[in-house]
Order: C-alpha cells, then sequence, then structure tokens
C-alpha cells in the first residue's frame, strides 16, 4: 500500500486539474460539470437506437417504446467556460487499441455502457464486434479489429453482498473480496449510489453488516459512506495508476418528486438544490491518495427531468421509470465529457 500510495503523488498528469484534492473531469482547465443545455438540432441526437444500434436494452430505446415527442433529443451540453469536445469514436478506439474498459456499478452504469459502445459502433459500422454475456453480472462488447473491449460489471454496492437464507441480503461494508474482478483493467468507471436509496424500500430491503455485526435501522447515507470508504481505501491499496486510470461515475439524478416525469418535454434552468449523496462522494474522493477523477454529472441530470424513459420502457403504462435515461440522450453526453478527459483533450 506505501508504494502505491508514494506512486500516486508521482502519477499526477497535466490533463487535470490540480487546484484541489478532489480531481474534476476537466478539459484545459475547464469544469465539465457547470454549464447549461442548448438546442443543437445540426448534430443531435447522435444516433438512432434502434437502427444504428439493436443492442441497446428495450428499456432505454424510449422512441422505440413509443415516445412521442423529440425534442429531448436534441440537447447539448454547453459547459460555462469552454465547449465540449466533440465525440470521435475512431480516435477513441485507435487510443484503446488493444485495451480494456470496464464500467463498475449499477443499471445507471449499464445506461452508460449501453452509450459508449453505440457510439464506438457508429462510428466503426463496418467493423466486426462480439457481444458476450460470460456471466450473470458480466456484459463485455469487443471491437475485434481494435481487440477493444468495453464491459460493464454489474455490482450495485461496490462492496461486498452475501444473501442469507433467512436474513435477506447482507451488505458487508467492510469487506470488498469481489474486488478480484476489476484487476488487468486499463481504465475502471465506478458508480454506486442509487441501490443504497433503495435500500428500505420494502420489495429491496437489505441490512448493513461491519465485522460480524448487523446494524438494524441504519441511516442508507451512513452506509453509503462506510461502503465507499472501503472501495476508497481498496483503490488507494491495489491500483497502480501508472497502469490503470480511475474515474467515479458521479451521481445521476432521479426526478420521482412530485409529478414525476411524465410528460415532461424540457430541462430544468439555472442553479438546483443540493442532491443527497454528492458531498460523501466528494469528501471520500478528495480523503484517496491516487487520483480518482469525478465525473461529476449530478447537475446536468438535475436538469434532465424530461430525459427519463417514464412511461415509454415497454413495460407498460403503469411503470414509469424517473432514474434511467433514453438512448440517444443525456448518458451520451457523459461519454462526451469520458472521451474528452481519457483523450486529454
Amino acid at each position: 500500500m506505501a508504494f502505491y500510495s508514494w506512486f500516486c503523488v508521482l502519477s499526477l498528469t497535466v490533463l487535470w486539474s490540480l487546484a484541489s484534492p478532489l480531481y474534476h473531469v476537466q478539459g484545459h482547465g475547464c469544469d465539465f460539470s457547470l454549464g447549461k443545455w442548448v438546442i443543437d438540432d445540426s448534430y443531435y441526437p447522435l444516433y438512432d437506437a434502434s437502427r444504428d444500434c439493436p443492442f441497446i436494452g428495450q428499456g432505454f430505446d424510449c422512441l422505440k417504446n413509443g415516445r412521442p415527442d423529440l425534442e429531448y433529443l436534441k440537447y447539448r451540453w454547453k459547459p460555462s467556460s469552454c465547449d465540449l469536445p466533440r465525440f470521435n469514436g475512431v480516435d477513441f478506439l485507435e487510443r484503446y487499441r488493444g485495451k480494456k474498459i470496464m464500467f463498475v456499478g449499477d443499471s445507471i452504469s449499464n445506461n452508460m455502457w449501453q452509450s459508449l459502445t453505440c457510439l464506438l459502433h457508429i462510428a466503426v459500422p463496418q467493423s466486426n464486434y462480439a457481444l458476450q454475456t460470460p456471466t450473470k453480472q458480466l456484459s463485455v462488447f469487443t471491437f475485434l479489429e481494435y481487440d477493444a473491449s468495453i464491459m460493464w460489471l454489474k455490482n450495485g454496492f461496490l462492496v461486498d453482498v452475501v444473501h442469507h437464507k433467512e436474513k435477506g441480503r447482507i451488505v458487508k461494508l467492510d469487506s470488498i473480496k469481489s474486488a478480484n474482478k476489476w484487476n488487468g483493467v486499463d481504465v475502471l468507471i465506478f458508480n454506486t449510489y442509487h441501490w443504497w436509496t433503495h435500500s428500505q424500500d420494502s420489495e429491496s430491503l437489505v441490512q448493513f453488516q461491519v465485522g460480524n455485526e448487523i446494524i438494524k435501522d441504519m441511516d442508507p447515507m451512513e452506509a453509503f459512506k462506510i461502503g465507499l470508504t472501503t472501495w476508497s481505501k481498496w483503490v488507494d491499496a491495489n491500483i497502480d495508476p501508472s497502469k490503470t486510470t480511475v474515474l467515479f461515475q458521479g451521481i445521476a439524478a432521479s426526478h420521482y418528486e412530485e409529478k414525476g416525469c411524465l410528460n415532461q418535454t424540457h430541462p430544468y434552468q439555472g442553479p438546483q438544490p443540493p442532491y443527497p449523496g454528492v458531498e460523501i462522494v466528494q469528501k471520500v474522493l478528495s480523503s484517496m491518495s491516487c487520483p480518482v477523477y469525478l465525473l461529476d454529472i449530478t447537475l446536468m441530470t438535475q436538469m434532465r427531468i424530461d430525459g427519463h424513459p417514464s412511461i415509454f420502457t415497454g413495460k407498460g403504462p403503469s411503470y414509469e421509470d424517473c432514474s434511467h435515461w433514453c438512448l440517444a440522450g443525456a448518458p451520451d453526453t457523459w461519454n462526451e465529457i469520458l472521451s474528452a478527459a481519457l483523450l486529454g483533450l
């Protein structure tokens, strides 16, 4: 652990702002997390999910599922102090030829992973690809010509979870044995948040454990902080930043409050209130010895109440999804920012 902590100090690159111990994803000193959504119907949407990327999951293809309005497809994120570079899929694949990129997290990670695989596929539509699911948790999209793999590993809590016959699902806040699946990857993009907020739901009730003690009625946000700290210590102790770049996909806002997201066709404008969990993420990441770069998407997703599938998930009008995101849509912007950061633009 001492070696990697020492090495981390030497590994900071000019691609990132060093003004703060919290490494926001930036380009030329411009914070991509601050800005506004503007209509750009000359360039967006970046693809047609059904026509261009038939491998996208049904629940994200809102047009195919009958969404009647189209304006949500045409918004571009405009950072306050710069322009976000356009996504260059060919350049991305060339730079990551022979490399492995892994998203680790919940279905919001899946949302972003599917967006990235589509953006890359439409850049090289004649290039053969393979989509495999070697395990129930792991999905691998490989661009054969480039020997580049874009993976999603389903892991909603990051820390270990066990299923007890009598006690149900137990989240072990100080245990992270499952992390061995993250080894040998060139870029890791972690995400965890939404499962913690659902931990007290009657359908997904979980218990939290520290050491040998199961703590009843634990505040989910306190549990989130402990679990995220366990993850951060593993990264500091096990990741060599000269070989692996680590990012944390920030908290994507959901919009279940008040009337939900049904019939919402325009983004919010202006400042947004503080979002739960964000301060915890910032504190944990800024306490780490290795640079873990925050892909801060919270503000831009708070604004996009119009970007959710709502009832257009393919599950019928009785099911409203105000947590995930339509594709094409907001996750494409997350990947534009990811690309700009990774390619050093």
